[in-house]
């Protein structure tokens, strides 16, 4: 990723991402997927994901995962679609909180849910993002002991 200036007096930063053959990149809730290596300009204010910030639906098979997608969704949304996917991830958030007995990741949901809240997706995604190794350790099957 590289920050270009923009013409002087625009206002507007630019944002170039450079993606390879076969990389996604959802802008402002489209999903874009390239054939070719090739760079993107955003020179306009959007919200935007790519790469492995990304979590397609069948992916999301833990609780923190579920939250992400959810927080995903109401990230790249419009505005009409942003508060109903919002309230799904904080209902999911607080279903979380209430079902654990793990004081970091109760504290970890609150502060997501609060930087959600604030209108700060990107932080509130990648505190959700560091519950992931905690939920794979959890639901992991335990191994069988001869």
């Amino acid at each position: 990723m590289n920050n270009e200036k923009s013409p002087r007096g625009s206002g507007q930063g630019r944002l170039v991402i450079e993606l390879r053959a076969g990389d996604r990149l959802l802008v402002n809730g489209a999903s874009l997927q390239f054939k070719n290596r090739t760079s993107v300009l955003l020179s306009n204010h959007v919200r935007f994901l790519f790469g492995r910030q990304i979590m397609a639906a069948e992916d999301a098979t833990t609780p923190a995962r579920r939250i992400y997608l959810a927080m995903q969704g109401a990230y790249v949304s419009d505005e009409s679609e942003r508060a109903p996917l919002t309230q799904a991830a904080k209902a999911l958030a607080e279903a979380y909180i209430a079902a654990t007995t793990v004081e970091p990741v109760r504290q970890t949901l609150r502060r997501a849910i609060a930087e959600m809240e604030a209108g700060d997706y990107w932080s509130a995604m990648r505190q959700v993002r560091g519950l992931f190794p905690h939920d794979d350790a959890m639901l992991e099957p335990e191994s069988h002991t001869p």
